[in-house]
């Protein structure tokens, strides 16, 4: 009965966004609330319109893993910088590395799961020869072996070569002889959001490169940035994606400055998604607990009681609130059962100033979705422990194990 209630409030009290809500400095506002609590505070401004322009730049399916997020070490937090397009930090290379060009412009791109290296047999590989002609015939199969997948790949039209494999000494003068780029040893994930962006398919064989499988972007640049060199990829034509760099200084401070701005793109995100919002802080409890104290009075019967401790249940939420931030919750709970019998529905605790707010004003919005899911999830708990009337206790739980057999090396001896 009272989720039905409930249920019919909520949706009675959402509150659309206005039409111009797609508006960035909105969604600015979202993300500064989010990230007013984080070590990032201070820069709250700067990091909100990162976020927002991040989130912005995606396509309608607004994929959390398009957004990547990588941390060079050094700088100040105001260095940080969004690059539209993918980025990663630039893997081991060998010699030759140098000679090979850092920019192209409109290049093809041949993402490999390949071993482009010369290497040393498995310990169980065995090659008997008899004759020195024999052996030189094996080592040139082998040079002759790489350098067919060298030229395979050339053939193809590459410009930019990636593999999750090593990419050997020997692969990267070839490339370098012919500008072109080549970087081994990618990660799983910077490989395949590179594919998902720029096109293409990870081959695992390069005996069938063509365009069709290639991939492509307007720009490829390998940038410095603080101590770090980076591969950028601008320019994408697949999917839209994006790279957040953060700059700081103590590795801990930059985990927890990535983990703050990912709570940030998720409110962000959701803000897009969902079409109405209520007003966080406890002010959608309050205002659900005084309705359901109101409707509790028209019913007769046991209902009445029921209904009423789910009201007083709601309280628990702003008065928890108060308790974390150390504040007199009593006071602020009849402040606000007094502004909700006003007409304050969307008054709130407002941790800032000790006080209550309207914190739909604030920019303390939540989706209406995740209240009325949180609700409804609370609900079947509170009604699946009501519906349990009688409890079985095993006896034999009661009784006290026996000890276990000693584990010295002598068999035990029967008792």
């Amino acid at each position: 009965m009272w989720k039905k209630v409930c249920t019919h409030r909520l949706s009675f009290e959402l509150s659309a966004l206005p039409p111009s809500w797609e508006q960035m400095k909105l969604l600015e506002k979202c993300a500064m609330t989010a990230l007013s609590s984080k070590l990032i505070s201070q820069q709250k401004t700067f990091f909100a319109k990162m976020v927002v322009n991040a989130v912005m730049m995606l396509d309608d399916l607004l994929q959390l893993k398009m957004i990547g997020i990588k941390k060079v070490q050094g700088g100040a937090l105001e260095e940080s910088q969004l690059v539209a397009g993918v980025a990663f930090k630039k893997t081991f290379s060998y010699a030759g590395f140098e000679m090979q060009p850092k920019k192209y412009n409109n290049p093809m791109i041949a993402l490999l799961n390949v071993e482009l290296e010369l290497k040393a047999e498995k310990d169980n590989a065995e090659v008997r020869v008899h004759t020195v002609e024999d052996y030189q015939a094996i080592v040139d199969a082998e040079w002759n072996i790489l350098y067919d997948k060298l030229e395979k790949i050339h053939r193809s039209g590459a410009k930019v070569v990636l593999s999750k494999l090593p990419i050997g000494d020997v692969a990267t003068q070839y490339f370098a002889d012919r500008d072109m780029f080549c970087a081994g040893r990618v990660p799983d994930e910077d490989l395949k959001r590179t594919m998902m962006a720029c096109g293409g398919s990870i081959q695992t064989s390069v005996n069938a490169l063509s365009a069709d499988v290639l991939g492509s972007c307007q720009v490829f640049e390998e940038t410095q940035i603080g101590g770090e060199r980076y591969n950028f990829f601008t320019g994408c034509p697949k999917a839209k994606t994006c790279t957040i760099i953060l700059r700081g200084g103590a590795e801990q401070f930059m985990e927890e400055t990535e983990r703050s701005l990912h709570d940030a793109i998720m409110i962000v995100r959701r803000a897009i998604k969902n079409d109405s919002v209520v007003a966080g802080g406890g002010a959608i409890e309050m205002e659900l607990s005084k309705y359901l104290r109101d409707y509790s009075r028209t019913i007769p019967g046991k209902q009445q009681l029921l209904i009423g401790a789910y009201a007083k249940a709601l309280e628990i939420i702003p008065r928890q609130l108060c308790d974390n931030a150390g504040f007199d919750a009593t006071n602020i709970l009849n402040k606000l059962r007094a502004r909700h019998a006003q007409g304050g529905m969307w008054y709130g605790v407002d941790i800032n100033n000790e006080d209550i707010a309207d914190n739909f004003e604030a920019f303390v919005w939540e989706p209406a979705m995740v209240r009325i899911n949180a609700l409804t999830a609370a609900s079947e708990a509170a009604c699946l422990i009501v519906s349990v009337d009688e409890t079985i206790k095993n006896p034999r739980s009661t009784v006290d194990a026996p000890p276990a057999a000693g584990r010295g090396r002598g068999r035990g001896h029967p008792h």
